[in-house]
């Protein structure tokens, strides 16, 4: 079963830790850049991938808080991150709790800055009642009343149209697929 309804060559694995499902893109045949802040992480991937000749697998390091912006003489020797996009379909698993809750971006912001980053989404939802956002909001005030998963389809939807949505089994959080509004 093909995942999108059109051919994919790209993919961007957004907060891809140690490259595990960035690996399954490479099983499809997509050519993908494995982005973590983690530097650990990052490293891991790369071995991985040299290990492995994966030369379509690309890990790098990168804060999607705070994006690597255009630099170089009159801002034009690099292209900023979202210039660089978009690619055909990005991978955002366990981002937006970071972004949203860790980082204080409102969803709507979340969802503007993904939809310069791929053409189609595959996007982890993460709820407030989860252990991981618990754990971040651990000593520390709630001050995302809006953080909620009707919040978060609402402030997607403006910017994608929701193609599936999926519960994780034995687990509060969902996946959801999306497609870039043109």
């Amino acid at each position: 079963m093909n995942l999108v309804d059109e051919p994919v060559a790209t993919c961007w694995d957004l907060g891809a830790n140690n490259g595990e499902y960035s690996r399954l893109a490479l099983e499809k045949g997509w050519h993908t850049v494995a982005w973590d802040m983690d530097h650990s992480a990052v490293s891991a991937a790369y071995a991985y991938a040299k290990r492995h000749g994966e030369a379509n697998l690309l890990p790098l390091v990168q804060n999607f808080a705070s994006p690597s912006p255009r630099i170089g003489w009159n801002l034009a020797e690099r292209e900023s991150l979202a210039d660089r996009g978009p690619a055909d379909i990005a991978l955002a698993l366990a981002l937006v709790h970071h972004l949203a809750i860790g980082n204080n971006v409102p969803l709507t912001a979340v969802a503007e800055f993904l939809s310069t980053l791929g053409r189609w989404v595959v996007i982890e939802f993460v709820p407030k009642e989860d252990s991981q956002v618990q754990r971040m909001l651990k000593g520390r005030e709630d001050i995302f009343d809006r953080y909620n998963l009707d919040e978060f389809e609402r402030a997607f939807s403006e910017r994608f149209e929701t193609i599936r949505c999926m519960p994780i089994r034995d687990s509060l959080r969902t996946v959801h697929l999306l497609r870039r509004r043109a």
